[in-house]
């Protein structure tokens, strides 16, 4: 009787119940307040990273106008998660509606396209600012500078919109999501019947769009090492430069990798506790996004000298 009524589609409208965490009685407040505390963190840090290379005409270059999009990237992955998380925790609040639910999947899931597709086009101008220094002004022209961004989250963009396209007429009959959040692979484990076709794509989107960024980023890196080699038996200064160049957009780009390959591993792994797998599956959009900001500080000169004189002017200007 109760397979029988699993497998009834259920009526319009639909309401999901996300499964959530596990929250101890009296510990709601707390999580509450961890979770804004990310997130005010998170908003602050972008924002100020955001504000500095807007009025800074001296960071009006290729580099941080990519890291303006990374940073909207960011915004996006941590409002996706992390507000409906702290009603969660403070209210208790499971349900969430059709439209909603598909909206959700389909930002959480732009977001890990859409960093990707970024950070591809990252390493490709990093490749052309060591590797073509001289002819790098001619190339990275500010039309064809705002042509790779667009066509970054064109890709992504698009990717996902077909993605969630397969969910049309896709009958549904459960109402429990068993996650914190919604996800393509967490609504299509609703459905009355099997889906191999929206599995298939996705599978094969993943893999194309991972490997390809994968590709990219590592020619890139390969081409700037071999020029730094040839470059640097004559100028030290060369290997410097170009670290402080390519530091940043690397250490982004494995922190996602490190985040993304944790929640595979944990995920293979049954024995593993749910509440620790919807955990990192939290991992993987606040702290990257909270990371980012100070990784752009801490490693790139020209971001953080402006930073602190922006700081410093303000300062002084009260006083």
């Amino acid at each position: 009787m109760e397979n029988l009524t699993v497998r009834t589609p259920l009526k319009q409208p639909i309401v999901f119940e996300l499964e959530g965490f596990y929250v101890p009685p009296g510990y709601g407040p707390l999580f509450f307040f961890l979770a804004l505390l990310t997130y005010i963190v998170t908003l602050l840090g972008n924002g100020v990273v955001m504000w500095v290379i807007v009025t800074d005409k001296n960071l009006h270059r290729p580099m941080f106008v990519m890291v303006c999009n990374l940073v909207v990237c960011d915004l996006l992955g941590a409002t996706v998660v992390l507000p409906r998380l702290m009603m969660h925790f403070l209210m208790g609040q499971k349900a969430i509606a059709y439209i909603p639910a598909i909206a959700q999947a389909f930002c959480a899931h732009s977001y890990g396209a859409a960093i990707q597709t970024i950070l591809a086009v990252m390493a490709y101008d990093r490749y052309i600012a060591v590797c073509e220094p001289l002819r790098y002004h001619s190339i990275m022209t500010s039309a064809r500078l705002h042509c790779c961004c667009g066509l970054a989250w064109f890709i992504a963009e698009l990717l996902i919109f077909v993605l969630f396209s397969f969910h049309i007429n896709v009958p549904l009959c459960g109402r429990t999501i068993q996650h914190v959040y919604c996800t393509n692979r967490s609504i299509l484990r609703l459905s009355c019947r099997p889906t191999p076709v929206n599995n298939f794509y996705g599978l094969c989107m993943t893999w194309s769009l991972s490997t390809g960024v994968f590709l990219v980023i590592a020619f890139s890196y390969i081409k700037i090492l071999s020029a730094c080699l040839k470059q640097g038996r004559s100028d030290s200064s060369v290997r410097s430069k170009a670290f402080q160049t390519c530091a940043t957009h690397l250490v982004v780009y494995l922190l996602y990798e490190i985040a993304s390959l944790i929640i595979i591993m944990l995920y293979r792994f049954p024995s593993v506790s749910r509440d620790i797998q919807k955990f990192f599956g939290i991992f993987i959009f606040a702290f990257p996004s909270l990371a980012n900001p100070f990784i752009y500080g801490i490693v790139t000169k020209d971001l953080r000298n402006s930073v602190k004189k922006r700081f410093a002017a303000r300062i002084h200007h009260k006083h």
